[in-house]
């Protein structure tokens, strides 16, 4: 890889970004004070040559990781239960947390939870809950990407499902901000055109809802427009062109950006991916790349400014919210995205139920334009039918 895409960064924490830098794992977990970490990762990823590049790479300087796989596509508050009695029964000293965002999260949630006493639940991201971590019992946590999506490995948070209630629940606490992470472009080689296709857009999703959610953040914004161009001109390369080690590289890059934008907030996509994501059990990136268009109707007169100030960074012939709905239309055509919720297996039947869930969700506080539970009720319903007419633009 050329060296303009190799380096160390320290923003938003501890980045070693390049190829072939997943070599240098043993090193980092020494520094951490690491001699047996816990590698926490997803079913799908347990058995591949990825994992087995990791665990070998981490085991040498007399570091003995162990391995847990016990984590679902969207990690569930039992995943994260499972993973820290593991934890503490092998007495592990560290999570590398390896994998989509669903590894990412559910190892940064093990991590927090090595030395609690109180339930996960108690440390949801409402008030001051995050108040009652006991620090000293956090598990230092080294991240390992191997999609550009969620950006996890930048955050502060982790998305868990409570079975019980059929939501997703944000846990958050500043230090859950992993110490290091390594950021290996060819781990994500392997990924495939599919799921290239449906992270990616969520990594170029967080950015846009990032970039239009109200608010005062000149930092946040500019990180945002150009981790949406970066999305814009590297994601079809990936997408078409799996081995392109250049296009895997900056769409990690811009998987990072969108994560650290997002600190500014999302808005009406992420809080109708949720909800759907916790009742269905559906990819989450595939969610909000369903959805993007019908929110941006919903919204179009507030983030009209906004669209112009895209259009022009990725060059469209005409600056406008037309011109940006039409490209967003025509990127997830190319990139196989169903046009509809129909079309992924979500039922029809839970309008109002889904419409009042994504009022609640903490992502809804930060769309353009504050949207009723029977606005959101009435998105889903065109979303699921895939006509865009059916949305009415909010006032």
């Amino acid at each position: 890889m050329a060296a303009f895409l190799t380096g160390d960064w320290n923003y938003p924490t501890k980045i070693v970004f390049g190829a072939g830098r997943i070599a240098e794992l043993a090193r980092h977990c020494a520094a951490l004070g690491m001699k047996k970490p816990l590698l926490v990762t997803d079913e799908g990823l347990a058995e591949s040559d990825i994992v087995r590049t990791a665990l070998e790479a981490a085991a040498t300087d007399g570091i003995a990781p162990l391995l847990f796989s016990g984590v679902k596509g969207n990690p569930t508050g039992e995943n994260v239960t499972g993973g820290t009695a593991f934890y503490k029964e092998n007495g592990c000293d560290g999570v590398i947390a390896f994998g989509g965002g669903s590894a990412l999260d559910a190892g940064k949630a093990v991590a927090l939870m090595a030395g609690q006493t109180r339930a996960l639940w108690d440390f949801e991201d409402e008030g001051d809950n995050w108040r009652r971590v006991d620090e000293s019992g956090m598990a230092p946590v080294i991240a390992v990407p191997t999609t550009a999506g969620t950006g996890s490995e930048v955050g502060r948070a982790s998305v868990i499902t409570c079975t019980e209630t059929e939501t997703k629940k944000i846990i958050f606490h500043p230090k859950m901000l992993p110490a290091l992470v390594i950021a290996d472009p060819a781990l994500t080689l392997g990924l495939p055109p599919h799921l290239t296709a449906a992270t990616g857009l969520d990594a170029f999703i967080h950015s846009f809802e990032a970039f239009c959610a109200p608010g005062f953040h000149p930092q946040a914004d500019g990180i945002a427009l150009e981790g949406m161009r970066l999305a814009a001109r590297y994601l079809p390369h990936a997408y078409a062109h799996g081995d392109d080690l250049r296009a895997r590289a900056y769409m990690l890059a811009a998987s990072m950006m969108g994560a650290a934008a997002f600190q500014k907030g999302l808005g009406g996509v992420h809080a109708l991916a949720h909800p759907l994501g916790a009742l269905y059990d559906k990819h989450h990136g595939l969610l909000n790349a369903v959805l993007l268009p019908y929110v941006m109707v919903a919204n179009r007169d507030v983030i009209a400014e906004k669209m112009r100030q895209f259009s022009r960074a990725i060059d469209l012939e005409q600056e406008n919210f037309d011109a940006v709905l039409g490209w967003v239309l025509m990127m997830r055509e190319t990139l196989g995205i169903p046009h509809s919720l129909a079309e992924i297996g979500i039922p029809d039947g839970a309008a109002e139920k889904i419409g009042a869930m994504a009022l609640q969700d903490p992502s809804s506080g930060g769309n353009p334009l504050p949207l009723t539970a029977a606005q959101y009720a009435e998105i889903f319903r065109a979303a699921h039918s895939g006509d865009l007419n059916a949305v009415q633009v909010a006032a």
